[in-house]
Formats: structure tokens, C-alpha cells, sequence
């Protein structure tokens, strides 16, 4: 990592993790020291005042003699203590003007320098061959004589409890510290998680907004207080941005609208030509334009669908009537349609006129594909799914999904086609939680394949009358193609309320 490189991290919980582990090491070093200090500093205070103690307890047996001499009379326990054999414990008793009285160093001097006896001295230290003297000077009023009495422990025998934690404080605090700190964090990931909560629904909220689902907000509901302001702006922007896409439908639907009345009257009037050939040509203009219109018309009211699940459809009745419907325009163009697949009722959960327009989409895209000869194949299945199969040139995987796109088209200079043909299939399929998938034959040809969720109660009476009523059958043959019907390629979704 170069100098001056500053890690930055995308995820706030990653960040605050990151610095908490930061904080966690950083604790982890210092509050040992600090306790380390925080116990030595009470081990020298404990220390001190038993020295202090032990000098009170020795100044109690000294005493002022009548010719002003001074005597010490210890108990034998206590000479024992301070006896240079048992090496622990040393005394030492001086007069006010520094000279010692009593000692029970073998040299008979001073614990402790004269300077230091001062009532407010701290733990005093003073080296006597190889052994460190530690203690205090207490400042004793007998008579009206002021004496020292010095006592000092040797360090080197101190075998106190508390001294041997002082000593091994670092290896024991460091098997309890770590374990803590570790366990601190991990509950303090899983804090961190339980408090991002309310983002991370808001973001999978935010995942399913859409411009066909435009009016999905935000929660902000158990959000923080520092992020309600960007929910609510968010919100607004969404609250406008659904205004905008409910005025372009809007102005969609009502072009489509004003545009059926005059395509009517141009129809009528291009009837009453004389020139036959002209008339032909004209007529299946206006038979583009009107297709155009009709599609614009029914993806703007597709925009405002709503799926009510309760619906209920016979996918092998509604590819039947399909296949029987657009059998005069396969014909028209030499090309035949089979009916194949299962030889009883399909039920899947869906809106009977939206999955007839959105196979009724997808046949007549094949038919159109398909060369002269060849057949457009429909397979239903009783999983809910139906295939499309034609023997056209196949549709190259980096088109897939353009062809779902609205507007867009292969061919430019090909008229009569907007490219909303199969945009209107996608919008269909995501309106019903289904899917369509595209994919090249071995053969050739291209196979659409669409899958709907299958229903198993429920099922509406016209809808059985319906699925009794169509016959199983391969369509070909004799029926002639009506190529005037405006409406063929597209039967217009109902308006939703």
C-alpha cells in the first residue's frame, strides 16, 4: 500500500466494525497498563502503611530514661523479626539530629538518608549491599524529645499475595482480558447488525422500485434519526418521479386514443380510392399505424395493471384460442401452427385476456421470423410453462435482452412494427410473477419459453366452460387469412381500476 494510502470502507457496518476492532486492540493494550499502574500504586500504599504501622508498634516499646537516655526493650518475637538472620524485616531509631540510636543493620546506621524524614514522605528506597530496603520514616514525639523510627522490608523476600500478582499481573490479565474483548466484540457485531436492520430492509425496499412499481416508498419506520432526512428526500424524489411517469402514460394512452379516430376516417376514405394497387398499399400502412397505436395504448394501461391473484387461467385453452386466431395470418404467409404438449386442462394463476395477449405476442413474433414452409410449434406442459418454438434464424445471446426493450427493432427499415410486441410480453409476465426465457434451438429456430405459477383450486366457472369447449387440435390447412384485422396482433388488456 503506498504512503498516504487511506482505506475506505463501502459498508457502514465494515466501518464501524473496522474502527471498533481498532478501539478493542487499543483497549486491550492500555487498560492493562492502566490497571497495572492502578495496582502497583496500591500495593506501595499498602506497603507503605504497614511499614508506617510496624513503626508505630516499635515506637511503643521506646522509652525515655530519667537521665535522659534512651532504651528499646522488643518482645523476643519481634527482635527475631528484625534480626539480621532472618534477613526480611530492618529498623532503625534516630534523634533529631540525625544520629542513630538503635539499628538492626549490622553496620547500626540509617535505613534511610536523614533528608528523607519528612511527615508527608513517600515510600522510601535505599540500597545496603545487595539488598533493597523499602519503607517509611515515621516521625514519633516522646516527651518532649521528636525521634525517627525508620523500618524497611527487603524486596527481595517479599512474598505478600499481592506482590506476586504485581509481579505476574501481565500473564494473568492478558488469558481474562483478551477472551472479553474478543467476546465484547462479537456481541457488539451482532448489536451493530440488529441496528442496521432498519437500513438494510429499506435498501431491499428500495431494490424493488422500478418504473412499473414507481409507487413503492421507502420505510421509515425504526429508521435513525441521521438517515430519516435522506428516507424522506428519497420519498420525495420517488413522489414526483411517479407524477412524471403517471403523466407520460397519461399523455401515452391519450395520443393512442386520439390517434384511432383519425386512422379510422383515413381507412374509410382510402376505401374509395379507384386505383386498386394503391388502395392495397395504403390500406396496410394504415394497418401498421393502427397496430402502433394499439400497442402504445395497451402498454400505457399495462403500466396501471395489478395482478389479483385469485385469477385463475387454462393455459392450454388460452394457447388453443390463440393458435385458432392467428392461424389465418401463418397461412396468409405459408407457414402452419401445431397445438402440442399436454391433452388436459393447465390451470395457472393469471389474468385470462393478458396471457392470451402475451402468447398471442410471442406466436406472431415466430410466425414472422419463420420462413415460408415451416411450421411455429406451441408446447404446454402441466407445470404452468409453454414453449414457443419457430425455425427462424434464432435470436444471438446479446439480444436477448434488447428485444424485450420497447422501441427497439432489428430491422429498421422494416414497417408496420414498433417494437412493442414482446416489451408488452416482459411487462405481462412481470405484472404475474412469472418468467420468459429466450434460447436458440439445436436445429435452428429460436425457442421461447414462459413459465406461469400453477393454480390447483379455485378455478372460475367460465374459464372451465371455456377449457371444455376448445378442442385439442393441430391447426393447418384451410382457413383464409384475414390480413385487415387491425387488431390482430395484440388483444388489449382490460383497464385496471
Amino acid at each position: 500500500m503506498r504512503s498516504g494510502t487511506v482505506i475506505r470502507f463501502k459498508s457502514i457496518l465494515s466501518r464501524i466494525v473496522c474502527l471498533h476492532v481498532v478501539a478493542v486492540a487499543m483497549t486491550s493494550v492500555f487498560m492493562p497498563a492502566a490497571l497495572y499502574w492502578l495496582l502497583e500504586s496500591e500495593t506501595n500504599n499498602l506497603h507503605r502503611q504497614s511499614m508506617r504501622d510496624n513503626a508505630e508498634v516499635i515506637a511503643r516499646h521506646l522509652k525515655l530514661g530519667a537521665n535522659g537516655g534512651w532504651a528499646l526493650n522488643l518482645p523476643a518475637g519481634m527482635r527475631d523479626v528484625y534480626s539480621s538472620a532472618y534477613g526480611r524485616y530492618a529498623y532503625a531509631i534516630l534523634d533529631p539530629r540525625g544520629e542513630v540510636l538503635f539499628s538492626s543493620l549490622d553496620d547500626k546506621g540509617p535505613l534511610f538518608p536523614a533528608e528523607a524524614d519528612a511527615p508527608d514522605a513517600p515510600t522510601l528506597r535505599s540500597w545496603h549491599g545487595k539488598a533493597l530496603l523499602s519503607g517509611a520514616s515515621v516521625p514519633k514525639q516522646i516527651g518532649d524529645k521528636t525521634i525517627w523510627v525508620q523500618v524497611g522490608e527487603n524486596l527481595e523476600h517479599r512474598d505478600v499475595i499481592i506482590d506476586d500478582i504485581v509481579a505476574e499481573f501481565f500473564e494473568r490479565v492478558g488469558w481474562v482480558t483478551v477472551p472479553i474483548l474478543a467476546i465484547l466484540l462479537a456481541i457488539d457485531i451482532v448489536i451493530f447488525r440488529r441496528a442496521l436492520q432498519p437500513l438494510l430492509a429499506a435498501s431491499r425496499q428500495a431494490q424493488g422500485i422500478s418504473p412499473e412499481r414507481a409507487d413503492k416508498r421507502l420505510p421509515s419506520d425504526g429508521i435513525p434519526t441521521e438517515v430519516t432526512p435522506l428516507v424522506l428526500a428519497v420519498n420525495q424524489a420517488l413522489d414526483r418521479l411517479e407524477r412524471g411517469l403517471r403523466m407520460q402514460r397519461e399523455f401515452t394512452a391519450n395520443a393512442a386514443h386520439e390517434l384511432r379516430t383519425p386512422l379510422a376516417i383515413l381507412r374509410t376514405r382510402v376505401e374509395t380510392l379507384g386505383d386498386q394497387s394503391v388502395r392495397a398499399e395504403l390500406q396496410r400502412d394504415i394497418e401498421g399505424m393502427c397496430r402502433i397505436a394499439n400497442q402504445l395504448l395497451a402498454m400505457a394501461e399495462l403500466e396501471a395493471f395489478v395482478f389479483d391473484p385469485r385469477e385463475v387461467t387454462d393455459l392450454r385453452a388460452a394457447c388453443a384460442e390463440v393458435a385458432e386466431a392467428l392461424a389465418p395470418l401463418a397461412l396468409a404467409q405459408r407457414k402452419d401452427i401445431a397445438l402440442n404438449g399436454i391433452d388436459r386442462p393447465a390451470w395457472v394463476k393469471g389474468n385470462p385476456e393478458l396471457l392470451r395477449t402475451a402468447i398471442r405476442n410471442v406466436v406472431e413474433n415466430a410466425i414472422n421470423h419463420t420462413p415460408p414452409g415451416s411450421d411455429v410449434q406451441i408446447e404446454v406442459a402441466g407445470d404452468g410453462g409453454v414453449r414457443i418454438l419457430d425455425h427462424g434464424p434464432g435470436v444471438p445471446v446479446s439480444e436477448r435482452e434488447l428485444i424485450f426493450q420497447r422501441f427497439w427493432r432489428r430491422d429498421r427499415r422494416r414497417s408496420g412494427s414498433a417494437g412493442l410486441g414482446l416489451a408488452i410480453v416482459r411487462r405481462i409476465v412481470e405484472a404475474h410473477g412469472a418468467e420468459i426465457t429466450v434460447r436458440d434451438r439445436a436445429s435452428c429456430g429460436a425457442e421461447f419459453a414462459l413459465r406461469f405459477t400453477p393454480a390447483i383450486v379455485g378455478y372460475p366457472v367460465a374459464d372451465r366452460r371455456r377449457a371444455e369447449a376448445v378442442k385439442d387440435h393441430v391447426i393447418s390447412g384451410t382457413a383464409e387469412a384475414d390480413t385487415n384485422d387491425s387488431d390482430m396482433a395484440l388483444a388489449r388488456p382490460p383497464t385496471a381500476h
